[in-house]
């Protein structure tokens, strides 16, 4: 049993120190993209990473990850930005300069504003998650795990909305589980299923939007109250599991 009070010696153990870094993703042109930096200093100068930072004394992981998301790519007090914590990642030998144990998070953005590299990142930059690698440190682990979350997320949860507008149809909101999902996704099947799930969107009174093409404008949603989907909306390789 370790002891306690006086006898407690902290120099007894080989000090370490905390990072976090942040997977934020968001919807650009069809595709999923990643916010990256480009390392300023050395490990990996030159290479890109996922925006992150040393922990200081007196500071919350979730502290930490938006003063460094500020910081490195001057996204400060992102409106509609999900934050949410994924893992931590404590391999030995992640980091060449000591042993460095990280908090990783998962954030979301809606139309993100372009970002400008700050702090010791050399320049931030949004890119497509297919071609993004190969990252610094053990970022690629980070970013896929944050994908698989995100994309198991969806089904169970409403967190699809996060990616969307304040105010979006239908086909909006399908195209976030066909991005993230990498498939396409019967839309009579998709609509009737997200209507049917208490507290998912609701309406707009009065409200619809042109999406190309010669129909009529498209009604337009917001996120409800719900936080999870009831029943899950499953992804088609899992359709009617138990």
């Amino acid at each position: 049993m370790q002891g306690t009070g006086q006898d407690y010696d902290k120099y007894a153990y080989e000090p370490f120190a905390v990072t976090v870094d942040l997977a934020v993703l968001t919807i650009h042109a069809g595709a999923l993209h990643v916010l990256l930096v480009e390392r300023g200093q050395e490990p990996y100068a030159g290479r890109w990473a996922l925006p992150g930072g040393f922990l200081l004394p007196r500071e919350s992981a979730e502290d930490a990850a938006r003063r460094e998301l500020a910081e490195e790519t001057g996204l400060a007090d992102v409106s509609g930005l999900h934050l949410e914590q994924l893992r931590t990642y404590s391999d030995p030998g992640r980091d060449p300069r000591m042993r460095v144990v990280s908090v990783a998070f998962a954030a979301l953005l809606p139309d993100p504003p372009e970002p400008h590299g700050g702090g010791d990142a050399a320049q931030a930059r949004w890119l497509p998650c297919a071609t993004a690698g190969p990252l610094a440190f053990d970022h690629d682990r980070i970013l896929a795990d944050a994908h698989d979350r995100v994309g198991a997320k969806l089904e169970y949860t409403c967190l699809a909305t996060a990616f969307c507008p304040p105010e979006f149809t239908l086909g909006e909101l399908q195209q976030v589980y066909e991005t993230v999902w990498g498939t396409a996704l019967d839309r009579p099947n998709f609509r009737r299923k997200v209507l049917a799930a208490p507290g998912f969107v609701e309406p707009v009174p009065g409200a619809a939007r042109l999406t190309g093409g010669r129909g009529k404008p498209a009604a337009l949603y917001r996120a409800g109250g719900a936080a999870a989907l009831h029943p899950p909306l499953f992804r088609p390789t899992t359709e009617g599991r138990p």
